[in-house]
């Protein structure tokens, strides 16, 4: 029971993540890339790629609490929460150049990243902050202030959106707002209340879709909700579900549809919020983390220790292929190969 609560800790930031998806229409050839988070207390996360459903390379040892992945043209951006890095892959046919190129982050605790023009965005836990990181010059330039610790980040190119789960990280997920921000300006336009442990974000349309995750003071019991937000008007849903199992918090489009992580697998949501549950896809008691593309569902499951799988469904919720990754699978992107 010694390492209970540091556990605990590490579950709860580390498998609600942003999932953004990658459409690849069919006949397209891509690189599928999958984080493993690694062992708590450890540095073995890892990347492993694949192409055409064969493993082709698997990077080791990438960092401690490795987070999250960005594909931008023939980049591969990845946030290493506990090793308070990002690295920079170039990305070919072959897979990922190394050794990458390494961005200090000065012990901020990088979460989750978007790419506007020539600057990345990224949250951070420990220093509660957005940097700024220019892709020309190759430093952080900026740096937006928060009132708590920050998760997860979105953008339609004009303004970002981002989580803050965390008043004091870690906490409970007492954290309760969505704040809009101007690019060009970085500013906070917008603050919104929109309920306890907003994580996951998808911004679909006009609507940004948010699922919520929070825990019981001794961190035993968890508990899920969702909200949502129309950008045109401000009018603000929240819907709480009550109890349920640790990583439930991922939220995607699969087949024009949006759908939240749920009861070990995927449920659609309708415009209420409200679980259709009698269309989940997947059943696993050990479900970590949720991705989609158009027409593929990708569910990571672990059993916290290497090696562990993921499943991959069709949108009908045809089981089609599983792949084997490091432990904790955490995040998925593509690359589609021109």
């Amino acid at each position: 029971m010694k390492y209970l609560f540091p556990l605990l800790f590490f579950i709860s930031i580390s498998c609600e993540d942003n999932k953004t998806s990658t459409d690849v229409e069919v006949g397209e050839e891509s690189l599928l890339f999958i984080l493993s988070e690694g062992s708590y207390g450890n540095s073995d996360g890892s990347i492993s790629v694949f192409k055409n459903g064969d493993k082709i390379q698997t990077i080791e040892n990438v960092g401690a609490n490795v987070q999250s992945l960005l594909v931008n043209e023939d980049k591969l951006f990845v946030a290493v929460t506990s090793s308070n890095k990002i690295i920079r892959y170039n990305i070919t046919e072959a897979g990922l150049s190394l050794p990458g190129i390494t961005i200090q982050t000065n012990n901020s605790g990088p979460r989750n990243m978007a790419i506007i023009g020539d600057e990345l965005f990224f949250t951070n836990l420990y220093s509660k902050d957005i940097k700024i990181f220019n892709l020309i010059t190759f430093a952080i330039v900026d740096s937006i202030l928060l009132d708590g610790a920050p998760e997860n980040i979105i953008s339609d190119g004009n303004y970002i959106w981002v989580s803050v789960p965390y008043l004091n990280y870690p906490d409970q997920g007492n954290g309760t707002s969505v704040i809009k921000i101007d690019v060009n300006n970085r500013t906070i336009e917008n603050t919104y209340n929109i309920g306890r442990g907003p994580y996951d974000l998808l911004l679909n349309d006009e609507i940004l879709w948010i699922s919520r995750t929070w825990y019981s003071e001794d961190y035993i019991n968890s508990y899920h909700g969702s909200s949502s937000i129309d950008t045109q008007t401000g009018d603000i849903s929240i819907v709480d579900y009550g109890a349920g199992v640790v990583c439930g918090g991922n939220i995607m489009k699969l087949d024009d549809e949006i759908y939240r992580a749920w009861n070990g697998g995927v449920v659609p949501l309708d415009l209420n919020l409200d679980l259709i549950s009698g269309r989940q896809i997947g059943s696993y008691t050990n479900l970590y983390s949720a991705f989609s593309t158009s027409q593929s569902l990708y569910l990571g499951t672990t059993d916290y220790s290497a090696p562990d799988t993921v499943f991959i469904h069709d949108s009908d919720g045809i089981l089609i292929q599983t792949l084997q990754v490091g432990v904790n699978p955490g995040d998925f992107t593509k690359w589609i190969i021109n």
